[in-house]
């Protein structure tokens, strides 16, 4: 068994903010110590007003390897609809270069129907989705090995979602890092699943980082700290935080984080 430190995220969703808020936020989350800022991959905002102030993924991500020299990077996570395989490979070497080898590769189906319906992608179901983003993996990799340069090391897939049927087999086939918003209860039985899904091919799923979205918002309340101690006990190593630049008047709410960071300490002490 792998013996993993718990790690604390943030996505930064880049919705009612400046570009310059967003690049001066990444820097910042990582003076307080983060070990990861995530961005997301959408055209609009997913909250708040429709029609706000966004900034799209790539190039914000960019902006942050620039900006940043110790945190982790990548999208939470990018949409496998908007951008031919290959392309979308070369994108993120690209990123993990800049960045000096901190890029974490986050990739999922799709699902915000605006964004393609307003950038011209067909929409189609969750299934055909889901098979498109399982026909892409392959050539993102072989692209990778092909690429003059390569990444800069192994670069970490994270894998988004929770189907048992088509998602968990594609983590359990290629994912480093399997990330949902599963709650504690059901959490064990997913695991099972992939579990599972890894032995068929052969993988124990220890080789997989366990990831999850703390959808509670203080690390610091009761409510709060036994739920993220409930999915710790699951498995869970990588606790992620949402902000929004509409967190507040000024923007994004620093003050939410240090609990879970705290939080983080005491586990890994």
């Amino acid at each position: 068994m792998i013996d993993r430190p718990t790690r604390i995220g943030v996505q930064l969703a880049p919705q009612h903010i400046t570009m310059q808020a967003t690049i001066d936020a990444a820097k910042r989350l990582e003076d307080m110590g983060v070990d990861a800022v995530f961005g997301w991959d959408h055209f609009f905002p997913l909250s708040g007003d429709p029609d706000g102030v966004h900034f799209e993924a790539t190039a914000q991500l960019a902006a942050w390897a620039v900006a940043t020299e110790r945190v982790q990077l990548g999208a939470l996570v990018f949409c496998n609809s908007y951008r031919n395989p290959e392309l979308l490979a070369d994108t993120v070497r690209t990123i993990d270069h800049i960045a000096g080898g901190r890029f974490v590769f986050g990739i999922g189906g799709g699902w915000f129907e605006r964004d393609y319906e307003e950038y011209g992608y067909e929409f189609g179901t969750p299934g055909s989705r889901l098979r498109d983003l399982a026909a892409s993996l392959p050539r993102i990799r072989a692209r990778w090995a092909k690429l003059n340069p390569p990444p800069m090391g192994e670069m970490p897939i994270l894998i988004g979602g929770k189907g048992e049927r088509r998602t968990l087999p594609m983590v359990a086939e290629h994912a480093d890092i399997w990330h949902s918003f599963v709650g504690p209860d059901e959490l064990p039985h997913k695991l099972d699943v992939l579990r599972r899904a890894c032995e068929t091919r052969g993988r124990d799923i220890a080789e997989i980082e366990i990831s999850n979205g703390a959808s509670v918002r203080s690390g610091s309340d009761a409510v709060g700290l036994e739920r993220l101690d409930a999915l710790h006990a699951a498995g869970t190593r990588l606790l992620t935080i949402p902000l929004s630049g509409d967190d507040t008047p000024d923007g994004y709410a620093f003050d939410r984080v240090q609990g879970f960071l705290d939080w983080r300490d005491r586990k890994n002490a």
